[in-house]
């Protein structure tokens, strides 16, 4: 089971007790799905836990062949021109310096 923290940033819709929702859990579950809505459950009148429908997650589309109109001039595989590389000298880490500084 796989359970994720949410920030809430609005009330529940409603709110139901710990029994009933125990009765029509399923039921509950799948109208607050299909309505994108969260509700509270409560035990004795204290909260016990807010339940929060998970968005269903777009899957990825590159944005590669997206656009009709965009044309690809030019050699792209190739590596680029010597004037466009980094020099040798920035391919070095930087030096860490030896200096300690006081703390007063």
């Amino acid at each position: 089971m796989v359970m994720k923290a949410i920030a809430q940033t609005k009330s529940s819709a409603y709110t139901i007790a710990a029994g009933e929702f125990k009765a029509k859990c399923l039921r509950l579950m799948d109208e607050a799905v299909l309505s994108q809505e969260s509700f509270t459950i409560t035990k004795r009148g204290k909260i016990i836990g807010d339940f929060v429908p998970v968005r269903e997650e777009r899957p990825f589309r590159s944005v590669v062949g997206r656009s009709p109109g965009v044309k690809v001039l030019g050699d792209i595989i190739s590596p680029l021109p010597q004037e466009w590389t980094l020099p040798e000298w920035a391919w070095d880490k930087p030096k860490k310096s030896n200096k300690k500084v006081k703390k007063k």
